[in-house]
């Protein structure tokens, strides 16, 4: 979920950078479908990405109903097929929100009303979280998408009284890490690198707004690396404008890119086997 609280100047930085190191290793673009989340339109459907993904990553939502029947199908066309997980947050529409509830803050997520902050890490939460994650593994999922993996810095630890500290945080979502490695699947970092370099891949959010936000240097690095580095961005006007950007700021093709388009109001998807766009 896309932070807005992020200080709006790094955008800026998206234009006057100098770019990348093009002679670095070149990750591998491929489309991206999105069925656990959109920021302001309709995320892809179970029978979209049936219909059109193909060789590409396709991040679910596995607890949500009438999703994990269709996991084996998609996989068939040759994509690699994701979990979604809150890591930093318990959501009050999940089955397991009440083992979680001690734990976490008694006020709401401002930007997200049914979710509240992990105030203090416990082997409950890591419990939780790894119960989770063997259900993604019996489900034949091949990578875990930890989400808000960056909940417990500086600003939210003060604005909502977290308990735990950031050095806590980062190595809790390091040790969910090496469980989804142990269970055979791969780790997508949300948002953020540092601290998790380990990670196999990263998938950022951005918007017409917001550019580039994020550490350029560690993304840099996972694409130097080959690892899978994807751009969800939301609320373009210009959506192959904004991919060449990205690209061109990088001096790398090899970024995954999948934008919300908002004359369509919904994603579009790039890097098809035959370039279409539906």
């Amino acid at each position: 979920m896309l932070k807005q609280t992020t200080v709006e100047i790094m955008g800026l930085l998206f234009f006057l950078g100098c770019g990348g190191d093009s002679s670095g290793k070149q990750s591998e673009a491929i489309p991206i479908y999105n069925q656990a989340y959109q920021e302001h339109y309709e995320k892809d459907t179970i029978d979209e990405i049936l219909t059109l993904a193909k060789g590409g990553y396709v991040l679910v939502d596995p607890f949500e109903k009438n999703v994990v029947e269709h996991i084996e199908a998609i996989k068939l066309n040759n994509n690699q097929v994701a979990g979604y997980i809150s890591a930093g947050t318990g959501e009050n529409y999940r089955d397991d929100f009440t083992e979680l509830e001690p734990y976490l803050t008694t006020t709401a997520w401002d930007d997200w009303p049914d979710e509240y902050y992990v105030s203090q890490i416990s082997p409950t939460v890591v419990n939780v979280m790894k119960k989770q994650i063997d259900k993604m593994a019996d489900w034949g999922l091949e990578w875990v998408e930890f989400d808000n993996m960056d909940w417990l810095n500086s600003e939210s630890k003060i604005e909502y009284n977290l308990k735990s500290t950031p050095q806590e945080a980062v190595d809790y979502i390091n040790t969910l890490c090496d469980y989804t490695r142990e269970k055979g699947m791969k780790c997508m970092a949300k948002n953020i690198v540092e601290g998790f370099e380990s990670f196999d891949g990263v998938l950022y959010e951005s918007s017409l707004e917001s550019k580039n936000w994020w550490d350029t240097e560690g993304t840099k690095s996972f694409l130097k690396a080959g690892k899978l580095v994807i751009i969800n961005h939301y609320n373009e006007t210009n959506c192959d404008d904004a991919y060449a950007e990205y690209k061109n700021y990088y001096r790398n093709d090899g970024i995954s890119f999948i934008c919300e388009d908002i004359q369509l109001k919904k994603y579009r998807h790039y890097n098809q086997l035959e370039d279409e766009e539906e």
